[in-house]
C-alpha cells in the first residue's frame, strides 16, 4: 500500500454573517465570521487531524510532526479579498483543530523556570496572506474586465434567459421572503436572494418560522446554477476557470516542492472561497462523473490532493483527489480525469501546468489589466520589498546629502569681524 508523502488541502470559509456581491463585478462588502462558522472550520480541523496527523490511520503523511507543530512542514495561505476576515478566521479556526494546544508547547529558561504558551499549550502557526484587495492569486476574478465580460456573455446566452424565463414563479413568490430585493436570476446567488434567506433562516428564528417549506432549496438550486455556469467554461484554459487557474499556482509549486526529498513541507492548506472549487471540479473533469460538484460547495468544505508514494524501487508518486462536502459528510475519493483510479503526479501537472496563472503578467493578459499586484507573497518576501523600498530611499538621500556638503564646500567662510558694512546697512545691523 503507497504511503501519504503530503497532502494539500483546498479548505472553504466557515459561515458568516451575510455576504453580497455584485453580480456584475463580484465587488464584495464586509462580512464577519460568526461563532457558527468557527465551529465549523474547527471541526473541519479536527477532521484532517484525525485523518492525516493520527498514526494508525491509514492516510498518515509519513515523516510528520502531530504533536507539535514544525513549521518548516506545514503552510497556510488565506485568501485576503471578498470574506477575508471571516476567510482568515476561519483558517485560524482550522488550524486551531489540526494543532490543537499541547502542554509540551514549552521553553526552559536559564533560571530553571518551564513556560508553557498561554491557553494551555497553545500553537501559533504563521498564515500568509497577500495585501487586501490585490490577492490575484486566490481571488482572481475581480477588478478582471475578461471575467466581467464573461459575465455578461452568460447572462446573454439563451440557457441563462432560458432558465431565468422558466424560474419566473419562484422569483414572484420569493420576494414578500427578500424584502425589497430584486428577484432575478442574475441576483440570485450571492447579491440578494440566497445568501440573504440562507443567513435569516439561520440565525434568525421568526424569519425560520416563517418561511414555506422548499423555498430555501430552489434559491439553493438557483445560486448553485448561477455560480457554477459563470466560474466554469468550455475551455479549460477560458476565462471562466480564473479561479481554478490561479490557485493551481501554489498547488502545482507545493507539488514540487513535496516530491523534491530534501524539502521538509508535508502540508498546505489554502483557505479560500467557494469559487475555485467550482472551477477546479470542471477543469479536473470530476463534473463529468459526478455532476453534484457543479455546485456551490458547502461552508467548511475540504478538498484534499493526497500525494501517494509507492514502495522501492520505482517509488513513483501518485495523487489520490478526496473532498468533503461540509461538516456533514465525510472524505471521499473522486476521479479524474477519466481515470479509474490515482493519477500519476507527472501526468496531473502535464495536463495543467500550461494553463496555471503563475505571474502577474500572465494575469493582467488573461483579464487585460495592467499594473496590478499577483500572488502570495511569504513573510520574507515583503520584508525583502520592504528592505529594497528601504535602500532605494538611504540611498537617494545619501545622494542629496553628498551632493549638499559639496555645495557648502564650494562657498568660503568668512568671519563677522571682517564684514564691512557701508552706509546705511551698518545701521540695520546695530541694536
Amino acid at each position: 500500500m503507497p504511503d501519504v508523502h503530503g497532502v494539500l488541502i483546498i479548505a472553504r470559509n466557515g459561515d458568516r454573517t451575510e455576504f453580497y456581491q455584485d453580480p456584475y463585478t463580484y465587488e464584495p462588502s464586509f462580512t464577519d465570521s460568526t461563532p457558527l462558522g468557527a465551529t465549523q472550520s474547527h471541526q473541519l480541523g479536527c477532521s484532517l487531524r484525525s485523518t492525516y496527523l493520527n498514526p494508525s490511520s491509514p492516510s498518515y503523511i509519513q515523516g510528520i510532526r502531530a504533536d507539535l507543530v514544525q513549521n518548516d512542514q506545514v503552510l497556510v495561505h488565506a485568501k485576503a479579498g471578498g470574506e477575508g476576515t471571516a476567510i482568515f478566521d476561519s483558517g485560524i479556526a482550522v488550524l486551531q483543530g489540526l494543532f490543537p494546544p499541547n502542554s509540551k508547547n514549552m521553553i526552559e529558561l536559564a533560571n530553571g523556570t518551564t513556560i508553557v504558551t498561554p491557553l494551555g499549550g497553545y500553537q501559533y502557526i504563521p498564515v500568509e496572506m497577500a495585501p487586501s484587495g490585490v490577492d490575484h492569486a486566490l481571488e482572481s476574478w475581480t477588478n478582471c474586465p475578461a471575467f466581467e465580460n464573461h459575465i455578461k456573455d452568460v447572462y446573454a446566452s439563451s440557457e441563462f434567459q432560458a432558465i431565468a424565463k422558466s424560474a419566473g414563479t419562484f422569483f414572484s413568490f420569493v420576494h414578500d421572503y427578500v424584502f425589497g430585493r430584486s428577484t432575478t436570476l442574475e441576483n440570485a446567488v450571492r447579491w440578494n436572494i440566497y445568501d440573504y434567506m440562507d443567513s435569516q433562516l439561520t440565525y434568525n428564528q421568526t424569519y425560520a418560522y416563517r418561511l414555506p417549506p422548499t423555498l430555501i432549496e430552489q434559491a439553493r438550486g438557483y445560486a448553485d446554477y448561477h455560480e457554477n455556469v459563470l466560474f466554469s467554461d468550455k475551455e479549460i484554459g477560458g476565462i471562466g476557470n480564473i479561479a481554478g487557474r490561479t490557485i493551481l499556482h501554489p498547488i502545482l509549486h507545493s507539488l514540487q516542492r513535496i516530491t523534491f526529498d530534501d524539502d521538509p513541507l508535508r502540508l498546505l492548506l489554502l483557505e479560500t472561497s467557494y469559487q475555485p472549487f467550482i472551477s477546479l471540479f470542471h477543469m479536473m473533469e470530476m463534473v463529468n462523473e459526478y455532476p453534484q460538484l457543479a455546485a456551490i460547495p458547502d461552508h467548511a468544505s475540504a478538498l484534499a490532493f493526497e500525494l501517494l508514494r509507492g514502495p522501492a524501487p520505482e517509488r513513483r508518486e501518485f495523487l489520490r483527489i478526496k473532498f468533503k462536502n461540509g461538516t456533514n459528510d465525510n472524505f471521499e475519493t473522486y476521479h479524474i480525469f477519466g481515470h479509474q483510479g490515482d493519477i500519476a503526479v507527472t501526468e496531473f501537472m502535464y495536463r495543467l501546468e500550461n494553463f496555471a496563472i503563475t505571474s502577474q503578467k500572465q494575469w493582467e493578459s488573461a483579464c487585460g489589466v495592467h499594473s496590478a499586484y499577483f500572488g502570495i507573497t511569504s513573510a520574507a518576501e515583503n520584508m525583502n520589498m520592504l528592505f529594497t523600498a528601504f535602500s532605494v530611499f538611504f540611498l537617494l538621500g545619501m545622494f542629496a546629502f553628498s551632493r549638499f556638503k559639496r555645495r557648502r564646500a564650494t562657498y568660503e567662510y568668512v568671519p563677522v569681524s571682517d564684514v564691512r558694512v557701508a552706509g546705511n546697512e551698518k545701521s540695520r545691523l546695530l541694536p
